[in-house]
């Protein structure tokens, strides 16, 4: 396809620049000049200035160059962007210019950066995708290592029976913000890794997010075998044969990457255990330069920094000894170890028996370790105190740092100028500094909910649209279109309920008890409304009968349109999601939730969180800027837990947030809402910033690894 360079007039030549480069989806003059160019195709592309690009027609360019706003908010934005990219200003730059040079390479199976790029499935790869954000504003040397995936993550399509239908489209590379990376000579850059007896190769794909680049390998080349092709297809598909083979070219492959870069970082993290095979790649290269296996071991020990997710047994992954051997039977020689050596390094008794634990590797060979909860943290020192067998639960070396959001990615642009007016024109820059929200309380009630309700009728509108793209193409049948929001009203109390269906996030909890829900939703006076959004996974059949039973509460007419299942959630829904409700409701089996974010980028908005405190709720809920389901109860019966829960939560509805949310003033304000709308972002929009995570990265993690002191 024609370069977008050579489309584009003379005057405007750096457009294709800006576009390629993701720091315009968190920058508002970038979303507004592209905007501008044409609204149209704007929402059309669900903002994806590339896509818009190739489409607009060569005339409408040229206009955009006679017209004078727009030519001075182009050279506005490309000052903003030479100012940002230079980086002689930021936050790292400035308080450690000693470590300036020095890389933090971060390897994740998936980055969610933005939805015209679906190479995620949920909230690990958003975190990975904000915390690349986050490093570049904050000036981090910072590179990403992951999988480009041409056919993504399935889209999902939700016929009338229910059971959700899993499409692969493939991503079409010339409308996606990725480049393919070349060397000197033009050629693509090929990575080589040894797999089982034969070579497989990746191609290199990079993507800019501000300063920060992301190396994406895709085994889609024609020197490899079509088994290998299909290596990097699709994320979180196959067995765990080709797990395993993932996960070796992701760990050994992303260090054979940088190499071939000639990028030598200081500090590895890996986030997850996916790439855990990182470790070895490390100790063998220094084995094979000389070095015994316990020196490298203990080097690449003190560079490396692993983050663990998951708080249940079953979510690590595992392999067989036998499959181990089968891809890694020439490899130990290499790292100086025998077999017996090699197989302890992630020996672990799993349900099934005797198995190679990813997690295990990555906390046994790395140097620091951390859990994204306070809750999290001690949940993964009682359930790994095995690996440390001389320590107390409370000595076991797993740190947390809790988890955070990108808060000009997830903040509406309204709700951003907001604060622009009452909280100071450099909100953004200090938005990591609890003080400076104290001023929301400065901000008029009647302000902050007229800009609500107008978010509300945004999302309720772009829900409509939504559907009718799908009416037209022939995708929905008129059962359907009931269920797809169209019957929800802007004036009633409207709770969100969007994220992966699993069982244990318990997505129908609200329905326990039928008949008190019923009374709830269909009060003519008090009326209450529910959105659903979310996948399950391809594999989870107790997930797709979640959504099965969720989507056919949605279609009871005995509900009456107040239960809605909005198809094929991704990043652009879920904006218009967390800015839009009324009350943000999370109710997983604690303590199965790690962290969670989509509460934070709801609290930020505005929108308070109803939720068991599980994860961050756990730290962030202070009485007063939202509701805690279950008062922390636990009981070892999961349908008594259920059932005190569920309880739990009707009584919060029926007794404080409903009787509240409609308790009106004069002017048909909620004050009393407000208030608790104001808590939740004054309480919860700092401690909860990626900003305050990746400072808190750097300050207990990185800089122990760049000043020697693990």
């Amino acid at each position: 396809m024609t370069p977008l360079d050579s489309k584009l007039p003379e005057k405007l030549n750096r457009l294709s620049e800006i576009a390629y480069n993701l720091w315009w989806s968190w920058t508002p003059e970038a979303r507004e000049l592209f905007r501008r160019l044409d609204y149209s195709l704007w929402r059309d592309t669900e903002h994806n200035p590339v896509q818009m690009l190739r489409l607009i027609p060569s005339e409408n360019l040229q206009q955009a160059t006679h017209d004078a706003s727009f030519v001075r908010l182009y050279q506005k934005v490309l000052l903003k962007y030479d100012r940002e990219i230079n980086n002689g200003h930021s936050w790292f730059f400035t308080h450690f210019p000693e470590h300036r040079g020095k890389i933090i390479a971060y390897f994740s199976f998936e980055f969610g950066l933005h939805n015209s790029l679906p190479i995620y499935s949920g909230g690990l790869g958003v975190l990975s995708g904000d915390h690349a954000k986050e490093t570049s504003d904050l000036g981090l040397p910072f590179v990403g290592v992951g999988f480009f995936y041409p056919q993504g993550y399935f889209r999902q399509r939700i016929p009338s029976h229910g059971w959700q239908e899993s499409i692969y489209p493939q991503i079409d590379m010339n409308q996606a913000p990725i480049r393919v990376l070349r060397d000197e000579r033009g050629q693509e850059i090929l990575v080589d890794v040894p797999l089982s007896g034969r070579h497989v190769f990746a191609r290199v794909w990079y993507v800019q997010a501000g300063r920060t680049n992301l190396y994406l390998m895709d085994t889609d080349v024609d020197e490899n075998a079509p088994w290998d092709r299909e290596l990097s297809a699709r994320l979180y598909s196959g067995d765990s044969e080709m797990r395993i083979r993932q996960e070796i070219m992701l760990g050994i492959g992303g260090v054979r990457l940088l190499r071939r870069l000639n990028i030598q970082p200081h500090v590895y993290h890996m986030n997850e255990g996916h790439s855990a095979f990182l470790l070895l790649e490390l100790i063998r290269e220094k084995v094979v330069s000389g070095m015994s296996f316990e020196e490298a071991a203990a080097q690449v020990k003190k560079q490396s920094i692993f983050t663990t997710h998951t708080p249940v047994p079953a979510g690590h992954d595992a392999f067989s000894f036998h499959m181990v051997e089968q891809y890694f039977h020439d490899y130990w020689p290499e790292m100086g170890i025998s077999r017996e050596q090699f197989l302890r390094l992630g020996g672990h008794q799993e349900e099934w028996g005797i198995a190679f634990n990813m997690t295990v590797l990555a906390l046994r060979l790395s140097g620091q370790a951390n859990g994204v909860s306070k809750l999290h943290g001690e949940v993964s020192r009682q359930m790994w105190q095995e690996v440390w067998p001389g320590k107390r639960v409370e000595e076991v070396p797993i740190t947390s740092v809790t988890n955070g959001i990108h808060v000009p990615s997830w903040i509406s642009s309204e709700m951003s100028q907001l604060f622009a007016k009452y909280l100071g024109p450099d909100w953004r820059e200090r938005h990591d500094e609890p003080a400076i929200w104290e001023r929301v309380v400065d901000i008029p009630a009647e302000e902050l909910w007229h800009l609500h309700v107008h978010m509300k009728r945004k999302m309720i509108s772009y829900f409509q649209e939504h559907v009718r793209r799908n009416w037209i193409n022939g995708r929905h049948d008129p059962t359907q279109v009931l269920t797809g929001g169209t019957l929800l009203e802007p004036n009633a109390l409207t709770i969100g309920f969007a994220r992966r269906f699993a069982t244990y996030k318990r997505a129908n909890l609200i329905f326990q008890d039928i008949e008190r829900l019923k009374r709830l939703i269909l009060d003519t006076h008090r009326p209450v409304q529910i959105v659903f959004a979310g996948k399950a996974h391809p594999a989870d059949d107790p997930g797709k009968q979640l959504i099965q039973y969720v989507y056919n509460m949605a279609k009871n007419n005995e509900m009456g349109g107040r239960i809605a299942f909005i198809e094929d959630y991704n990043m652009h829904m879920a904006r218009y999601l967390v800015q839009g409700v009324d009350v943000w409701l999370n109710t997983p089996r604690r303590p199965r939730e790690a962290s969670g974010t989509s509460g934070m980028k709801a609290a930020l908005n505005g929108v308070p969180n109803l939720s068991i405190l599980d994860g961050w709720w756990a730290e962030g809920y202070n009485g007063a800027n939202g509701w805690a389901i279950g008062g922390g109860v636990s009981f070892d019966d999961p349908r008594a837990q259920d059932y005190h829960d569920a309880q739990s939560l009707y009584q919060l509805l029926e007794d404080e947030i409903v009787p509240l949310f409609y308790q009106r003033d004069k002017d048909d304000i909620p004050r009393g809402w407000v208030e608790v709308m104001r808590e939740s972002i004054r309480s919860n929009a700092a401690p909860f910033s990626m900003r305050r995570m990746v400072k808190e990265y750097t300050t207990r993690l990185y800089l122990k690894v760049l000043e020697g002191q693990v």
